[in-house]
């Protein structure tokens, strides 16, 4: 019985479960935000969960940097500095301890007190890496033609253009 349960738990979870999708960050800190620098610069920055790849995170960037810059009536941006954090930890996948659980104690004069195995409330615990990636850059917007020898430089309507189809918004409602 506890394993179906355990099962349908993780079911529901793993449903609910999605990568970040392009929206401003929120309570849960994922998602994108920006600061005012100058007149011209904007720090932009993009916090993915750990369902969200670095791929995406760095598109998001840049789909958003395109989008501010056309918010303020310029045509195109450099990217003055731009960085991509990758945080990786180690998540405990088990085992299941419930709120009222009994815990087992014997003593064995070799080891002293240590827990006793109980295979219904003391299943092995495993773990699974688990990594989140947040990318930052600094962007400078401007007026006109882009300059075409700037690697840096992007036209926000192209940037805009190319990555419309890859934007992922969360679901109305």
């Amino acid at each position: 019985m506890r394993m179906l349960v355990l099962a349908c738990v993780a079911g529901l979870l793993a449903a609910c479960a999605t990568a970040t999708p392009y929206q401003p960050a929120a309570a849960d800190r994922y998602g994108f935000t920006e600061q005012r620098i100058e007149s011209n610069r904007v720090r932009i920055t993009f916090r993915g969960n750990t369902l969200t790849d670095r791929e995406t995170v760095e598109t998001y960037l840049l789909y958003r940097a395109a989008e501010v810059t056309l918010q303020e009536g310029k045509d195109y941006f450099i990217v003055a500095n731009r960085d991509t954090e990758e945080r990786t930890r180690l998540q405990s996948t088990g085992p299941y301890h419930p709120r009222f659980a009994f815990d087992y104690w014997y003593f064995s004069p070799r080891r002293g007190w240590s827990p006793w195995y109980d295979p219904f409330w003391n299943e092995p615990t495993s773990y699974r890496e688990v990594t989140r990636y947040e990318a930052v850059a600094e962007i400078a917007m401007f007026g006109g033609a882009k300059p075409a020898n700037d690697p840096n430089a992007f036209d926000a309507r192209e940037v805009q253009g190319n990555l419309q189809g890859r934007i992922v918004r969360p679901p109305a409602g």
